[in-house]
Formats: C-alpha cells, sequence, structure tokens
C-alpha cells in the first residue's frame, strides 16, 4: 500500500443513511517510503505503533455497518497516523505542533525523537493529507446532495492511563469519552450518545479529548453537517497496549449500531 489512491477508502452505505463513521486512526501500516524518514528502529517503532494506533477501531465500524437497518457509510483510513494525522491542521493553528504532533509527526507518544528535526514533512501533506481531506469533503458533500445532511461519527479509542503526548491529559478518563463542537453537535445528538454507551460504566464529555472532525469546506458555517467523536477508553474492548480484543468489542458495536440507527431515522 504505498499510493494515494489506496491510503483510505469510503465504503458505500444506504443511499438514505445521512451517516459517515470516520476511522482515522485505526491502521498501522506505513508505506517503505514513509518508514525511511522515520528514525525509530523497528522494535521501538511496533512499540510505539501499539500506543499510538486507535486498535480495533476499524473492526467496531465495519460490525456496526453490517448489523445497522440503514447501512451507514464509512470513511477509513488505510494508513498509520504516524503517515499523516488526518485530523490535525496541517500549519500553525495546530495546538499539538508544541508536542511535535501536527499533520506530520515528529515526536512519539513518549516525546522522542520520531523524525530528524529537519524533516520536511510537506510531501507527505501534499501526497498523502490534501487528498484525504478532498474526499472526506466530497463525501461529506454527496450525503448532503443525497438527504440533505450529512452527520460524521468519529470513531478513535484512548489508553486508560494518560500518555506523555497528551495536553488535557489531567482530566476524567470515562469508559467512552463524547467529543463535540459547539456548532455542528447537537445536543439531541450528544443526548444519543450517551444513551447509547450508558451501560458501559459511563460517558463523559471532551475529556481527555475534545472535538470532532469536520471538513474545514464546511466548518462553522454549515448546520447540516453534524458531528460528534467518539473516544473509548481501551481497557473497555482490549488488552494494552496493542493487544487482541476482547468480549467487549461486540458490545461496542451493538452501541455503536444503536445510535448509527437513531441518527438514520430522525427526521
Amino acid at each position: 500500500m504505498s499510493d494515494m489512491s489506496s491510503s483510505f477508502e469510503c465504503l458505500p452505505g444506504s443511499p438514505d443513511s445521512p451517516v459517515i463513521l470516520h476511522v482515522p486512526h485505526s491502521s498501522r501500516t506505513i508505506p517503505a517510503q514513509v518508514r525511511d524518514g522515520i528514525i525509530l528502529d523497528d522494535t521501538a517503532l511496533e512499540r510505539e505503533l501499539d500506543h499510538i494506533t486507535d486498535a480495533h477501531t476499524a473492526e467496531i465500524a465495519a460490525m456496526a455497518a453490517a448489523r445497522s437497518p440503514i447501512t451507514p457509510w464509512r470513511f477509513v483510513n488505510r494508513l498509520s497516523r504516524l503517515v499523516v494525522d488526518p485530523e490535525r491542521f496541517p500549519d500553525e493553528r495546530e495546538e499539538m505542533l508544541s508536542v511535535g504532533m501536527g499533520a506530520v509527526y515528529t515526536r512519539t507518544t513518549h516525546r522522542a525523537q520520531l523524525r530528524p528535526a529537519d524533516y520536511d514533512g510537506l510531501p507527505l501533506v501534499e501526497r498523502y493529507f490534501r487528498p484525504y481531506a478532498a474526499a472526506m469533503t466530497e463525501a461529506v458533500g454527496e450525503r448532503l446532495a443525497a438527504v440533505g445532511r450529512a452527520v460524521i461519527v468519529d470513531v478513535h479509542s484512548y489508553p486508560t492511563a494518560p500518555l506523555p503526548y497528551e495536553l488535557h491529559g489531567d482530566g476524567p478518563r470515562p469508559p467512552v469519552c463524547l467529543g463535540r463542537d459547539a456548532f455542528h453537535t447537537p445536543p439531541e445528538l450528544l443526548a444519543r450518545a450517551e444513551k447509547a454507551f450508558a451501560h458501559f460504566g459511563g460517558t463523559g464529555v471532551d475529556s481527555p479529548f475534545q472535538g470532532t472532525y469536520v471538513p474545514l469546506a464546511y466548518y462553522g458555517t454549515d448546520p447540516r453537517v453534524g458531528a460528534l467523536m467518539i473516544e473509548i477508553r481501551r481497557d473497555v474492548y482490549m488488552t494494552e497496549p496493542g493487544g487482541p480484543a476482547g468480549p467487549g468489542l461486540d458490545a461496542l458495536a451493538d452501541a455503536l449500531t444503536r445510535l448509527v440507527e437513531k441518527i438514520g431515522t430522525d427526521d
């Protein structure tokens, strides 16, 4: 997997579904030419991938899509976020630049050097980040044209214990964290997610991670685009770090199915 056409995949759902399950951080794949710019040895890189990858989230989204009566669309990143992180800004607006984790990471989760200090990430932005953003923008536009609205459900996971790179890691770490946007996350969408995931031991909002992904073409301007981030604490469904999934995976897929069904049947 080395060309940008295979770096992401938009998997079609029902023509009348407004839902796009967005899975940006589930892959461990790094093309050889990108690996050459990473200074970690193979053992250290595998360890970093264990920490940084939202393992099994693509599987949760796939299971929910298969179970939903109105099949949601899925937009899945097929490359590791160590190639580019499609949810960062590629410029100085990105607060994660302070820990070396803008669109192209230069530091690891433990703040060690990932790439040389003088690394030029622009070629990766042009090759991978911008096509991804354009395709996601197009996917949202197609839902708007088809059904008059789009709802992006961002599927993530996060570690039980905070990692050194986290800028807001000192707050609550509930079993399921819901990230919201003041413009794009209506109260009813948040309430439906809280209900769908309540039985995992509680949900929280915007801690330890906040906000959600909306393509810039629609951000803050188009109220027809709804968005919600779901951050699942990894001990709920897997062995950390980077280990196999456990029985919680199926229950999470059921919860996501319930949420997707409610969104899909909204008037």
